[in-house]
C-alpha cells in the first residue's frame, strides 16, 4: 500500500517502520521547531516559577522540559531551576516529560495515564490542594487545558517554550497534499496534531483545501491518539484507526494488519455492500 506520513523530527524512523511493513512510504515533514521571538514572558514566568511562586508544575513535552532548562540557564546557574522543582508538585503528561525530568534529578508526583491527553491531566488533578500551577505549554497553546484548571479552582500561569512552524521546504508537504487529492495514496498517518493543521494550511495555499474531506473519505485515516482525532474529528475528518497504544511503532504495526479491510469497507459500493 502508498502510506503517506508527515513526521518530521523523526521522518527516518518512520519510513523505516512502514518498509518493514512491505509499505510504500512517502514521508512528508509537515514540521519545523522554532525558537520564540522573544522569550521575556517565559523568562519572567520562569522567573516566578524559581522565586516560589507555584505550589505546583505540569510539564507536557520532554522537549519543552529540556528548552526550559536551557533558557533558564542563560541567566541562572542551572542547578536552580531543578532545585525550584524538587520544592514543588511536579506532574508529567506522559512518559517523554517524565524520562527528561528524571534526567534532571527531579521526582515526578503525578504522572498522567495512556493516552496522556490534557484531559487525563485534568482528571489527575481534580481535587488536588495546588492552586497556583505553572504550566509548560508545547508547541501551540492549549486552552482547553487552562480552563479545565480554573474549573477546578486553580491558577494557571502558561510557559511558552517553543513552537511548531512549517517546514523551511514546503515541497514535499505540497506534493503531499495534492497527492491526496489525486488519490495516490491509501493510508495516511497523522502523529500530532500540528500535523493536520499544517497540512490544512498548505492545502488552503495550494487552493484544493475544499477537496481534502473527499480525498480522506478514500482512503484510510490513522491517528496515532485522542489528541490528534480530537483535532481531526474538529475538521470534519473522522479517523478510520486508534492504536492500541499511542505509539509510533504500533501505529504503524496495526495500520498495516487492519488497513486492507478498512480500505476495503471505505471504498465498496451500495451495490457490491448488498
Amino acid at each position: 500500500m502508498r502510506i503517506l506520513a508527515l513526521e518530521s523530527r523523526r521522518a527516518a524512523d518512520m519510513g523505516r517502520l512502514i518498509r518493514q511493513r512491505d509499505g510504500e512510504a512517502f514521508v512528508a515533514p509537515s514540521m519545523r521547531q522554532i525558537p520564540l521571538e522573544s522569550n521575556d514572558e517565559a523568562l519572567a514566568a520562569g522567573e516566578r516559577l524559581l522565586a516560589g511562586e507555584f505550589d505546583m508544575a505540569i510539564f507536557l513535552t520532554g522537549v519543552g522540559v529540556r528548552a526550559l532548562d536551557r533558557l533558564l540557564a542563560t541567566r541562572y546557574p542551572a542547578e536552580r531551576f531543578r532545585e525550584a522543582l524538587r520544592r514543588l508538585t511536579v506532574v508529567a503528561r506522559g512518559p517523554k516529560p517524565s524520562a527528561a525530568l528524571r534526567e534532571m534529578g527531579v521526582p515526578v508526583h503525578l504522572k498522567a495515564p495512556e493516552p496522556n491527553t490534557w484531559r487525563d491531566v485534568a482528571d489527575l488533578l481534580a481535587g488536588r490542594p495546588e492552586k497556583s500551577i505553572a504550566v509548560q505549554e508545547y508547541g501551540r497553546s492549549n486552552p482547553r487545558l487552562l480552563e479545565a484548571l480554573r474549573e477546578l479552582g486553580a491558577r494557571p500561569t502558561p510557559i511558552r517554550i517553543y513552537q511548531w512552524a512549517l517546514p523551511e521546504d514546503t515541497s514535499p508537504l505540497r506534493e503531499a497534499a495534492r497527492g491526496l487529492v489525486a488519490s495516490r495514496f491509501d493510508v495516511v498517518l497523522f502523529t500530532t496534531p500540528n500535523q493536520v493543521l499544517n497540512l490544512m494550511q498548505i492545502a488552503r495555499e495550494e487552493g484544493i483545501e475544499a477537496d481534502l474531506p473527499a480525498a480522506f473519505e478514500r482512503i484510510v485515516v490513522a491517528s496515532i491518539g485522542p489528541s490528534t482525532t480530537e483535532t481531526l474529528v474538529s475538521l470534519g475528518i473522522q479517523p478510520d484507526l486508534e492504536p492500541t497504544h499511542p505509539k509510533m511503532g504500533i501505529l504503524v504495526k496495526e495500520a498495516a494488519e487492519q488497513a486492507t479491510a478498512l480500505l476495503a469497507a471505505k471504498t465498496k459500493t451500495p451495490d457490491t455492500a448488498k
